[in-house]
């Protein structure tokens, strides 16, 4: 698979007031909120990372949404239940 065929992303939590979890795909960032939204998830602590298939990018992105939701609602997930989730998506 060619890297232009995949999009890197990254689940963290936010260190600030709230620690909301958010995503962010920085293969999509442009030049001008590039540095901005990698640093926001630098000082954030880690949960999950990955690529993505770049055909298939809006079903991952559907399921990657769904589950910060459930994160931000206070849920639990596992490493290995998003592995499954993303099973069909990862590349």
């Amino acid at each position: 698979m060619l890297e232009s065929d995949k999009i890197m992303f990254e689940i963290y939590k936010e260190g600030a007031y709230g620690e909301r979890y958010h995503v962010v795909y920085f293969t999509e960032l442009e030049d001008h909120d590039k540095d901005k939204e990698i640093d926001r998830a630098f000082a954030g602590e880690h949960f999950y990372d990955g690529f993505i298939q770049s055909h298939q990018s809006d079903e991952a992105k559907l399921i990657i949404e769904g589950v910060l939701e459930r994160l931000n609602e206070g849920d639990s997930v596992e490493e290995s239940e998003l592995d499954r989730l993303l099973a069909d998506y990862l590349a």
